[in-house]
């Protein structure tokens, strides 16, 4: 005899008051990125970091991020997910003061560094709290896609929110942006958010948490270093270890029975080759935004604010390939939009391959448009490929790797393009001999260097700077079209799952709610 299962429950009006607080971080890692990189130029003045320091202030945050994912996600199964939220919330706020008051390089690396880790418990607690209030799949849809436009609301906010900040106060305050968002979310949280725990979660396997960090750390290491400087024993050697060890840690998981990562989840084509599209993509991503950012000020000599503004087209591109892509997608086979956005990126990448230092910057500014137009439905359909290539009672280990995969993609697109572009700067700048060593490493530290030569020496300097800087970024444009083709045919060939609209769902496709799983 056959039952008909009863409709699941509705989100009410504080469920979605919910979802506006869970919004909130989100919003503030989105922006966070974006202003960190217009303040690049002014911490550079600032601090006066060397080359190496600049990129790990730039890229430990991801890193950290990207290297706690998984363990956060889990650690949010066993001690709660909301107060995981909030212990993460309140961190990121002592971290972002303390971020802001950095006195020097190895402080403000240090603080960057515990707001990675602050940063890693957020996104895995807020995807995981979202799907425990929202039951019913049309309202979880709706919900997850609001969640993941703040993330495009964030990217078009942070540019102008930031740059107006730095035109007005200090290069710290644009981090302090995180203490009032912070503030609201410990406020609002245990009102309109639910406790929720899996119950029948195995424990944590701490020597597990060791091994991931002890493996991806030196691998990022190499391979900054290797980018930057060439194949130095140091650096190899990292690599080789860091190698090492992520084959030891993938051996324990295999041996465990609550493993921190389960492999057998990338026995499906479809899960590896969308994890694979995000990494690649998202490294483009994080690379060209610290290019075109810092090409902005200066190369084309803008303020940060005028920067930011600049940057409003790509991000509202951004904002609207995200909303119309899950619409798309009802009538189409997602992996098609995805590939057709990838096509569109690839359009921009060449843009910005052969934009030149004098040219004017409309060519940056409309070839960014393209390459975030392009990226709009990777992100809005990207984690739904992924999740629903996994078996249902796997859905919350795929979500954690794909953040995982999109903040590892991002870390290493600043490490690695970021010292492509940097080593093909220093391959074609022309130092007088007046500049003292080090001092033309970078764009920034070379136009600083040029006040203090005579005025035909120093517009010298200043045009190789420029046109050398460029000649990096172009460099990364030609790496972003080739990436971006290659991955939409491999999303257009291998990705092979159905089109998800509302009527195609079927009742057996949806995962069971787990009663160890319910709120408390």
């Amino acid at each position: 005899m056959s039952t008909i299962a009863d409709p699941p429950q509705q989100a009410g009006p504080k469920e979605w008051l919910g979802l506006a607080v869970l919004a909130l971080p989100t919003l503030l890692l989105s922006i966070d990125v974006s202003v960190l990189h217009l303040a690049v130029p002014h911490i550079s003045q600032a601090l006066d970091p060397s080359a190496t320091q600049m990129l790990w202030i730039i890229d430990i945050y991801g890193f950290l991020i990207a290297g706690f994912l998984v363990t956060m996600g889990t650690l949010g199964d066993r001690i709660g997910r909301r107060k995981l939220l909030l212990i993460g919330a309140a961190a990121f706020g002592v971290a972002s003061v303390a971020a802001a008051y950095a006195s020097d390089p190895a402080l403000l690396i240090a603080a960057r560094a515990l707001l990675g880790v602050a940063g890693a418990t957020l996104m895995p607690s807020t995807l995981a709290l979202i799907t425990n209030m929202f039951l019913d799949p049309r309202q979880r849809g709706m919900a997850i896609a609001v969640w993941v436009t703040m993330f495009s609301v964030g990217i078009a906010l942070g540019p102008v929110v930031g740059g107006a900040m730095l035109e007005f106060f200090w290069w710290g305050s644009v981090f302090l942006l995180g203490v009032p968002i912070m503030a609201l979310l410990l406020l609002a949280g245990p009102v309109l958010l639910p406790e929720s725990r899996d119950r029948d979660a195995g424990r944590l396997d701490l020597a597990s948490v060791v091994l991931s960090l002890a493996a991806i750390l030196p691998v990022v290491y190499g391979l900054k270093e290797i980018a930057k400087d060439g194949a130095s024993a140091v650096p190899v050697l990292a690599l080789v270890v860091g190698l090492a060890v992520a084959v030891v840690f993938v051996r324990r998981q295999r041996g465990l029975d609550s493993p921190l990562l389960d492999f057998r989840l990338f026995r499906s084509s479809t899960f590896r080759t969308a994890l694979v599209t995000l990494l690649l993509s998202m490294l483009v991503a994080g690379g060209t935004y610290l290019f075109v950012t810092q090409y902005l000020q200066l190369v084309g000599g803008l303020s940060p604010m005028q920067a930011g503004l600049y940057l409003l087209p790509a991000a509202f591109a951004l904002i609207v390939t995200s909303v119309v892509s899950p619409m798309a997608a009802s009538r189409i086979r997602p992996a098609y939009v995805v590939a057709a956005g990838l096509t569109v990126s690839a359009v921009g990448h060449v843009m910005l391959a052969t934009a030149g230092s004098t040219s004017g910057i409309s060519q940056v500014v409309v070839g960014f448009a393209f390459v975030y137009a392009g990226g709009g439905p990777l992100i809005a359909l990207g984690t739904d490929i992924v999740v629903g290539s996994a078996p249902p009672e796997q859905a919350g280990s795929a979500s954690a790797i794909s953040e995982t995969s999109t903040e590892m993609g991002m870390a290493l697109g600043v490490a690695t393009l970021g010292s492509v572009g940097t080593a093909v700067y220093r391959s074609q700048v022309d130092l007088p001999a007046q500049v003292p060593a080090g001092a033309g490493d970078t764009l920034a530290g070379a136009l600083d260097a040029a006040k203090s030569l005579p005025g035909d020496l120093a517009a010298a300097l200043a045009d190789s700077a420029r046109a050398a800087f460029t000649d990096g970024m172009n460099v990364i444009g030609v790496i972003g079209a080739l990436f971006a083709l290659g991955t939409a045919v491999l999303v257009a060939v291998v990705i092979k799952n159905r089109p998800t609209g509302a009527g195609e769902e079927s009742a057996g496709a949806e995962p069971a709610v787990n009663p160890a799983e319910q709120p408390s």
